[in-house]
């Protein structure tokens, strides 16, 4: 959801990146809609945290007195089904809650499919549906064949990503999305991944759960921050509106540093978990434009130069756990 640029009456737009055309057709707009730039949100915990259940398996890590289990590929593969299910589900459910709300019009981001009227609520609420019915298949099987009290987690995921701008009271419009993103793309992803692929979850899970959560955080920030103004007109009490601009400036730098932070502190059970560090210098560009002050549209670099810090950290982070 987002709004006009803030800018002193008479003052040019600040420039960025054009809008990509809009796709012809069903297919082609529910592709947009589901906004294949977020995803890898969802894919970076879950190989995160196979990388951690391959250590158990072939490593030995947190295997405990049990022996060591061995890695089961197929129960990976069905996490990253839910993590993708979810996060797809997520996007679709905001797209409808804000624009059924009204409040996505005028946007400084990517177009919205309700609020732009390429779509009707009716078929993107259906595509929420079916996403988060895909991931609860996925989740129910990998319940029924490690562990029951997997189905209230998966729930509450699912829950989570609806209620994020749905239903009466969003959680998004009171400033808890970064809490939900670092918990849900986080911890629970990256443990949970861990926990089915291998059936273990060692400490050095929580950890790297914590950097990937930390990352993902950021780029949620990248978006909230871009969108202030037209926030803040529409009455969405994101973080980044509670904080004001200057506080979620600091939020973004300290999420990043952090999350490269917690990446090192991996090193503890495997030593070449620092790995990840070699990322930093993707940090630079994004930091730099956000300490610079720029507001609304001239942002929007940030959340693609985020995104791909959150890939290649990720990646490094799960080949330092392997090594």
């Amino acid at each position: 959801m987002s709004g006009p640029d803030a800018r002193p009456e008479g003052a040019a737009a600040p420039r960025g990146p054009a809008a990509p055309p809009i796709p012809p057709g069903t297919v082609g707009r529910l592709v947009l809609g589901a906004r294949p730039r977020t995803l890898p949100a969802a894919i970076v915990p879950v190989v995160v945290g196979t990388a951690l259940a391959w250590a158990v398996a072939h490593r030995g890590l947190g295997a405990g007195a049990g022996g060591v289990p061995g890695l089961v590929w197929w129960r990976a593969a069905g996490a990253l089904v839910v993590a993708l299910g979810v996060q797809v589900g997520t996007n679709y459910a905001n797209d409808y809650s804000d624009g059924v709300r009204g409040t996505d019009t005028g946007r400084v981001g990517p177009v919205r499919l309700v609020a732009s009227g390429l779509m009707s609520p009716r078929v993107v609420l259906g595509a929420a549906l079916v996403s988060f019915a895909v991931a609860a298949a996925a989740g129910l099987a990998l319940a029924a064949t490690t562990s029951w009290w997997l189905v209230p987690v998966g729930a509450a995921c699912i829950a989570a990503g609806w209620l994020y701008t749905g239903g009466p009271k969003p959680y998004g419009y009171l400033g808890l999305g970064e809490l939900f993103v670092f918990v849900f793309f986080g911890l629970v992803a990256t443990v949970g991944t861990t926990y089915v692929a291998v059936g273990r979850v060692p400490g050095a899970a929580w950890v790297a759960g914590s950097a990937v959560g930390l990352l993902a955080t950021a780029l949620l920030e990248a978006n909230n921050l871009r969108d202030v103004a037209g926030d803040t007109a529409a009455g969405k009490r994101t973080l980044a509106v509670r904080l004001g601009a200057r506080r979620a400036r600091a939020l973004y730098v300290g999420a990043v540093t952090l999350a490269f932070a917690a990446g090192a502190v991996v090193g503890l059970w495997r030593p070449w978990a620092p790995l990840v560090l070699v990322a930093v210098p993707l940090v630079v560009s994004p930091v730099r434009l956000v300490l610079s002050g720029a507001q609304g549209r001239s942002l929007l670099p940030v959340l693609g130069a985020t995104g791909r810090l959150q890939i290649a950290a990720g990646v490094l982070l799960a080949l330092g756990i392997v090594l």
